[in-house]
């Protein structure tokens, strides 16, 4: 497989493409407006302790305070409560998985100043999530203060690399430190190891410093601007070719290439062309119909993406594909097709959260398992931490997925004004009836005779088009004097009603 990382900088924006065999599967955005929040460590202040639901909320100098759930705090922060009998020694591994952690409420009080890194940046109304259990990344291995473990990641699944890298990694333990070895770590030698230890340990000591002469809230330690993150996790041996468009970045690049991966400093190319960097890879047009609901797929079938609050919803439509077997068959080819694309509009959009996929339902329980394997498949390059249940008998698969930010589509768009994100808006005939019913209720009141009704043009035409005067028949009707006025600030679905004598408004007066 070709893989190239693409990156486009301007001065409002900066765009990392990721590229496999020249279709677009990832894109990174970064907006000076934008603060990335994902890895910063801060120092914060207590604001509220919440025995009920086992969380705390952290003043961290934003506006929105942090949330802190006990599930999320360090060993250290709360140690666990033992029979009598293991006070003096250490329990056995057993008894402490079935002992529960200790209240939140004995660990953390207000006011109380705590060390914090983000876990997930502010989505809707929630503030940044946060954990007490803090970790340095660098190029092959993570830093993790206060433990004593040695870990490997899971994607290495070669036991015998495993117990090798541990086997290099366990005498250089720092004492009162844990490491997790990344992916990267694959295949790499003690002297890699080594100097990426070096490296996080001084980090470490500078901001720890920080952490004890500082007065909270206070932003202790701010994790890598995208691109130098994108090139600590994601340039990796497998990736043919690094082409960025800007010459400071690109001289950033190869500083921190050359210091950390040097075999990989001649795949970093900067791009000169006159055409743009991702309208020559043709990225350009796939960003474009990321925003789409609709997806097309091949030979005619397409899938709907909705995403709500709660979850996204996909669903898998034939569309104008009738195939040249039987049912069963050009079902299947569709839901293979379908699969693959969700995976990629999955990776692409930066979902999170739970994820219905409605497939067109199949007979056969084999081709069900098929599908199944091909979606799990379809995400094996996928680097977020997610659980795919199987097809059941209506054809609906789940797939939850680790949100850490807003997907690219909520991003890069705002909710409509007129239907505030709903996707639709009342029916003119509906609104024309809430309307009549409206002024059935001033009538009632009996306080007022003569008004002006402020509507949208469009609306106005429904309302007195096609030889019904709905207007002229709730005058008729009341014995009201109403003037018709036309308005194309107002939306389609509202309306506006004043007094006619001072012109004072009534709208929400006579309100439903």
């Amino acid at each position: 497989m070709k893989k190239e990382i693409l990156i486009n900088c301007s001065e409002y924006e900066t765009r990392v493409a990721m590229v496999e065999d020249d279709r677009l599967m990832e894109l990174y955005v970064e907006r000076p407006q934008w603060e990335r929040l994902v890895g910063n460590i801060y120092k914060g202040k207590i604001k509220t302790v919440l025995p009920g639901m086992q969380a705390a909320f952290i003043d961290i100098g934003m506006e929105k305070a942090a949330f802190l759930h006990g599930s999320d705090i360090g060993q250290d922060s709360a140690r666990q409560e033992f029979d009598s009998e293991f006070v003096d020694e250490e329990p056995p591994a057993d008894i402490v998985r079935k002992h529960r952690r200790a209240g939140i409420e004995t660990v953390l009080k207000e006011k109380q100043d705590v060390l914090i890194q983000v876990i997930k940046e502010p989505i809707s109304t929630k503030g940044p999530r946060v954990t007490t259990e803090i970790s340095i990344p660098g190029r092959y291995l993570v830093l993790v203060p206060d433990d004593d473990n040695v870990r490997v990641s899971k994607r290495i699944s070669n036991w015998a690399e495993k117990r090798r890298l541990k086997k290099i990694v366990y005498p250089l333990r720092p004492e009162g430190f844990g490491l997790i070895m990344r992916t990267e770590a694959e295949g790499k030698n003690e002297e890699d190891f080594r100097s990426d230890i070096k490296r996080l340990l001084k980090l470490w000591s500078r901001l720890k410093k920080r952490a004890e002469t500082e007065i909270a809230p206070v932003l202790i330690h701010k994790e890598a601007e995208i691109i130098t993150s994108i090139i600590r996790d994601v340039f990796t041996d497998d990736v043919n070719r690094l082409l960025v468009d800007n010459r400071t970045e690109y001289r950033t690049i190869m500083a921190y290439v050359r210091q950390v991966m040097p075999h990989l400093r001649k795949r970093v190319e900067l791009y000169k062309g006159a055409t743009p960097l991702f309208d020559l890879y043709k990225v350009e047009p796939e960003i474009e119909k990321m925003l789409d609901r609709k997806v097309w797929i091949k030979k005619g079938s397409y899938l709907i993406i909705d995403q709500t609050e709660a979850m996204v919803t996909i669903d898998i439509n034939t569309g104008r594909f009738v195939g040249k077997g039987d049912q069963e068959s050009t079902i299947y080819k569709t839901n293979i097709e379908a699969a693959r694309e969700i995976a990629r509009q999955v990776r692409l959009r930066d979902i999170g959260g739970l994820i219905v996929c409605d497939f067109i339902d199949m007979y056969s329980r084999e081709n069900r398992r098929k599908l199944f394997e091909e979606f799990k498949n379809a995400f094996r390059n996928d680097r977020a931490k997610r659980a795919i249940n199987p097809v059941n008998e209506f054809g609906l698969l789940e797939l939850t997925r680790e949100r850490i930010r807003p997907s690219l589509t909520l991003s890069l768009s705002e909710p409509c004004p007129h239907c505030e994100g709903a996707g639709r808006i009342l029916s003119r005939d509906t609104v024309a009836t809430k309307i009549e019913r409206w002024f059935n209720r001033a009538k009632v009141d009996g306080k007022f005779k003569k008004f002006s009704l402020v509507v949208n043009p469009v609306l106005a035409e429904t309302l007195i088009s096609n030889g019904i005067n709905r207007i002229g028949k709730v005058m008729k009707v009341h014995g009201f004097k109403i003037n018709l006025v036309r308005d194309t600030t107002i939306p389609i679905q509202e309306f506006r009603v004043f007094d006619a004598a001072d012109n004072a408004e009534l709208t929400e007066q006579y309100k439903a």
